[in-house]
C-alpha cells in the first residue's frame, strides 16, 4: 500500500519540478471542456487479424466527444488517422429510440464512430454511423455505404469468414451478402412486443450482454433469441424535457412483476430454416449467455434461474438437437455471471467459478468433468484473456497482489501449482490487456492513480516494445498548467468492529494545511455491489474530487462490504438486506475520520449517486450523527421500483423477502433526518425510474422534512452534456459550501 502511494507521489512530484511555472486553478467547466484533461484517450483498442495494425476510437482534438478511427502501424511505427468520421457523415445524427437505450445501457455517450468490427482477414472494417452501415476496404481506403433506409440499422456484425454482414432492422435479423450485395430478412415476425436477435432490457442493464444473436464459426447458422414482451407490464412515465413532455409507456419489469418470454433458436443464413432450443418447461429464467463452439456443430448456453442461485452449462447439438449439461452452479446468495469461457481443441473448456469463495479457473473435459482447478488463493481473477494450447498457459487479469489494482497473469494450463501464479504486467497500477490472437503480445491500457491513461504494445513476456499512446505529463498534456495544485491521495485500511474484515480507503487533504485548521470532509460514496471505487487507477470521476480538494475539502472514499473484488464472503453480506451493512462500513470510516486531527467532524458530508444516491439517502438517514449533509443523485428509494434481474439477485423475490425490501426502502427512515440534503435527479431517467424520486419528495413534504431539490428537464440517469454536468456539479458544490463554510 506504501509502496503505490510512494509511487504515486514521486511521479506527480517530478511533474511538478519542470512544470509548476505554468499553473492554473482547475474550473468545473475546464473538467468538461475540450481538450481532455486526461489527455489522449484511446477507446475501443484491437489488435487487426492480420496482425499488420492496432486500430482504436480517438475523440477529436476540438470535439473529444466526437469519435473517430485511427491505427498504429505495426511496421512504421506510427499512429494516424484512419476514418475522420466528418468525411463519412458530418450532420447531427438522428437515432433511434432503440439505439439511445442501447447506448445508455452501454454507458457510451458521443458521436461519430462508436463502434467497429474487423473483417477475419483483416481488409475490411464495418461500423455504423447515423442509422447505416458502412464498409471500409483498408487496402483502397475507401468506405462504402451498405444500408440507406429510414429505418435504423443496430449491433451490426461482420459473419466469421467475412462474406456476409448482419444487423438488427425493425426488430428483425438481416444478413447482407457483401459480394453480390444482396439483403436477406431472416426472422420475419419481429416488430411490437416481439424482438428478434435483439437483448431485453435486463439484459443490457444487468447481464452485461448487450447482443441477442451469434453467428456460427462456419457462418452457415445464426443462433438468436426471440423476446416477447407481453408478459411485461407497462409502466407509464413521463419524461419532462424543456419544451415538452412524453407519456412513455415502457415494459419495465420491476422486482417480483413478470419478464419477458425468451426463446432460443437458430436460423440457417438463407433464412429458410428456424428451430427452436428446448430450454425446459420453465419459462420463467434468463440465458444470459450464448457461445458457439469451434466445429460449428455445438453450441452452448448459459441457464440462470429466476432466483439467480443456479446456472447451467449447456452444450446443444445443432444436427442431432440434443443437449447435454456440462456444469451446474449453485448459492445460497446468488450466482455472479462472467464472460470466462473458452473452449479448447480437444472439446473441453476453462470456465471460471466462486465455488471456494473467490473467482478463479477451472478446467474441464469435453463430457463436463473437472480436470483441475487453474488459479487458487485468497483474491480473485477479473477475466479470462487467452489460452495458448500450444505452449500449455492461460493468460487472465487478476488481483494477485492487491484488490486495489489489475495484473495480467499466467498460469500453467496443467493446472500443476494453481496456488503460484506468474505476473506479466510490469508497473503498478490498473492494466486493461489485450492479446493478440497468435499469443505473442499484448496491448496494455494502462493507467495509475498519478498517471492518465497510457497504451503501448508488449511482448507476451511483458516486455515493453513501443509506445501506441505515451501521454506523457509534458508541457503539451492538458492536465499539466493544473499538476501544480494537483493532490495524491493517502491509501489505506480499517477493520470492521464487528469481524474484523479489511475495508481499503483513499483519502484526500488540501495541499497547504494550517496548522492547528480542521476542515470540512466530503465522502463520495458508491457502496453498491459489482463497483469498486478504491484502486491505483486514474479516472475522470477524480476531477470533481480534486475540484473539492482544492476549494478547501478533505475527500474521503471506503469500499464498504458488498463491492466487488474481494471474494463472496465480503460480496454477500448485503443478501436481503441492502443498506445496512453498508452504512455500517461507511461509519466505520467516519469515526476514523474523527480520529484525524484536522478534520472537523461537525462538517462531514457525503455525495452520491445511483447506488451511491440511495447510500447518500441511507446514511443521512440512519446516520444523522455523523452526516451533517448530504447530496443524493438519481437514488434507488423503494427497491420495489427497480428492475428483477438486479434487485432480486440482492433481495430474493419479494413474496419471499417483504420484510427486507421495507427495511431496504428509504421511507422507514426519513424521521432520522436531522441535517441538510440535496436530491438531484434526470426527468427522463429510464433506469431509475424519477418516481422514485417524486415518491421521496411527497414523504419528505408529508413529514415536513425540508431539503433542496434540482431536477433536470431531458436528462437520463448518466447524467450527459457538458451544460448539465457543469450545472449540475457547480449544484453540489455550492450545496456544501453555503452548509460547510
Amino acid at each position: 500500500m506504501k509502496s503505490i502511494l510512494k509511487h504515486a507521489a514521486f511521479v506527480i512530484s517530478c511533474s511538478l519540478i519542470t512544470l509548476s511555472a505554468s499553473a492554473e486553478q482547475l474550473t468545473l467547466d475546464r473538467i468538461y471542456s475540450s481538450p481532455a484533461l486526461s489527455g489522449q484517450t484511446p477507446k475501443s483498442l484491437k489488435f487487426s487479424p492480420d496482425g499488420k495494425r492496432v486500430t482504436y476510437l480517438q475523440g477529436k482534438q476540438e470535439n473529444s466527444s466526437r469519435y473517430d478511427l485511427w491505427e498504429y502501424n505495426l511496421a512504421t511505427q506510427e499512429n494516424s488517422l484512419l476514418v475522420d468520421s466528418n468525411d463519412i457523415f458530418s450532420g447531427p445524427e438522428n437515432l433511434s429510440d432503440e439505439e439511445k437505450a442501447r447506448r445508455e445501457r452501454q454507458r457510451v455517450y458521443g458521436s461519430g464512430i462508436m463502434e467497429y468490427t474487423f473483417s477475419s482477414d483483416g481488409t475490411a472494417l464495418l461500423f455504423p454511423l447515423n442509422g447505416d452501415v458502412y464498409y471500409y476496404n483498408l487496402t483502397e481506403k475507401s468506405a462504402k455505404r451498405l444500408t440507406e433506409t429510414e429505418a435504423f440499422e443496430t449491433d451490426v456484425k461482420f459473419s466469421p469468414k467475412g462474406n456476409f454482414v448482419s444487423f438488427i432492422r425493425e426488430q428483425n435479423l438481416f444478413v447482407i451478402n457483401i459480394e453480390s450485395g444482396k439483403e436477406r430478412q431472416l426472422t420475419k415476425d419481429g416488430g411490437g412486443l416481439i424482438k428478434n436477435g435483439m437483448s431485453e432490457f435486463v439484459a443490457q442493464e444487468e447481464m452485461d450482454r448487450m447482443t441477442g444473436y451469434w453467428w456460427s464459426p462456419n457462418e452457415k447458422q445464426l443462433a438468436f433469441l426471440r423476446v416477447d414482451e407481453s408478459p411485461v407490464q407497462v409502466a407509464i412515465r413521463n419524461e419532462i424535457y424543456a419544451e415538452d413532455i412524453k407519456l412513455i409507456e415502457q415494459r419495465y419489469p420491476a422486482t417480483g412483476t413478470n419478464n419477458v418470454k425468451i426463446q432460443l433458436a437458430t436460423v440457417d443464413v438463407k433464412g429458410k430454416k428456424i428451430r427452436f432450443i428446448d430450454t425446459g418447461d420453465n419459462e420463467d429464467i434468463y440465458i444470459p449467455r450464448v457461445k458457439w463452439l469451434p466445429n460449428s456443430k455445438h453450441l452452448s448456453y448459459q441457464w440462470q434461474s429466476r432466483d439467480q442461485k443456479t446456472l447451467v452449462l449447456k452444450r446443444y447439438n445443432t444436427e442431432k438437437r440434443r443437449q447435454h449439461v456440462l456444469l451446474t452452479e449453485t448459492s445460497e446468495h446468488w450466482i455472479n455471471l462472467h464472460k470466462d469461457l473458452s473452449f479448447l481443441s480437444d472439446g473441453g473448456f476453462i470456465w471460471a467459478s466462486e465455488r471456494d469463495g473467490y473467482k478463479h479457473l477451472y478446467r474441464y473435459d469435453k463430457k463436463g468433468q473437472l480436470v483441475a482447478q487453474l488459479t487458487k488463493g485468497e483474491w480473485v481473477v477479473d477475466s479470462l484473456k487467452s489460452v495458448d494450447e500450444e505452449n500449455g498457459w492461460v493468460y487472465f487479469t487478476g488481483r494477485a497482489d492487491t484488490p486495489l489494482e489489475r495484473h495480467l497473469y499466467k498460469a500453467p494450463l496443467s493446472g500443476k501449482s494453481p496456488e503460484h501464479v506468474v505476473r506479466v504486467t510490469k508497473r503498478n497500477g490498473y492494466h486493461n490487456v489485450f492479446i493478440s490472437s497468435d499469443n505473442q503480445s499484448y496491448i496494455d491500457d494502462y493507467s495509475s492513480i498519478a498517471q492518465p491513461k497510457q497504451v503501448s504494445l508488449h511482448k507476451i513476456t511483458g516486455e515493453h516494445v513501443t509506445w501506441l499512446s505515451e501521454n506523457k505529463l509534458d508541457e503539451s498534456h492538458p492536465i499539466t498548467p493544473y499538476l501544480t495544485n494537483w493532490v495524491t491521495p493517502e491509501f489505506g485500511s480499517l477493520k470492521t468492529e464487528d469481524d474484523g474484515t479489511t475495508l481499503y480507503y483513499k483519502l484526500y487533504k488540501p495541499q497547504s494545511m494550517e496548522p492547528g485548521k480542521q476542515y470540512p470532509v466530503i465522502v463520495r460514496v458508491y457502496g453498491g455491489p459489482h463497483a469498486q471505487r478504491v484502486t491505483n487507477q486514474w479516472g475522470s470521476k477524480e476531477y470533481l474530487t480534486q475540484y473539492l480538494v482544492q476549494q478547501g475539502y478533505v475527500v474521503f472514499q471506503l469500499d464498504n462490504r458488498g463491492s466487488n473484488y474481494r471474494g463472496t464472503s465480503f460480496e454477500f453480506p448485503i443478501y436481503e438486506k441492502l443498506g445496512e451493512v453498508e452504512v455500517v462500513d461507511q461509519i466505520t470510516g467516519v469515526k476514523y475520520l474523527h480520529t484525524l486531527p484536522y478534520v472537523d467532524k461537525e462538517r462531514i458530508g457525503i455525495y452520491g449517486h445511483s447506488y451511491g444516491g440511495y447510500m447518500a439517502l441511507m446514511t443521512m438517514f440512519k446516520a444523522g450523527d455523523y452526516f451533517k449533509a448530504g447530496v443524493s443523485g438519481a437514488p434507488v428509494t423503494d427497491w420495489m421500483l427497480y428492475d428483477t434481474h438486479y434487485t432480486e439477485r440482492y433481495l430474493n423475490h419479494p413474496n419471499a423477502n417483504a420484510n427486507g425490501y421495507e427495511a431496504s426502502s428509504v421511507f422507514p427512515y426519513i424521521d432520522g433526518l436531522s441535517g441538510e440534503l440535496m436530491v438531484y435527479h434526470g426527468m427522463a431517467d429510464d433506469n431509475v425510474l424519477f418516481t422514485n424520486t417524486t415518491k421521496l419528495i411527497k414523504a419528505m413534504q408529508d413529514k415536513n422534512k425540508q431539503f433542496e431539490l434540482m431536477t433536470y428537464p431531458g436528462s437520463k440517469h448518466s447524467m450527459r452534456g457538458k451544460k448539465v454536468k457543469v450545472h449540475l456539479n457547480n449544484t453540489i458544490v455550492n450545496f456544501f459550501n453555503r452548509h460547510f463554510k
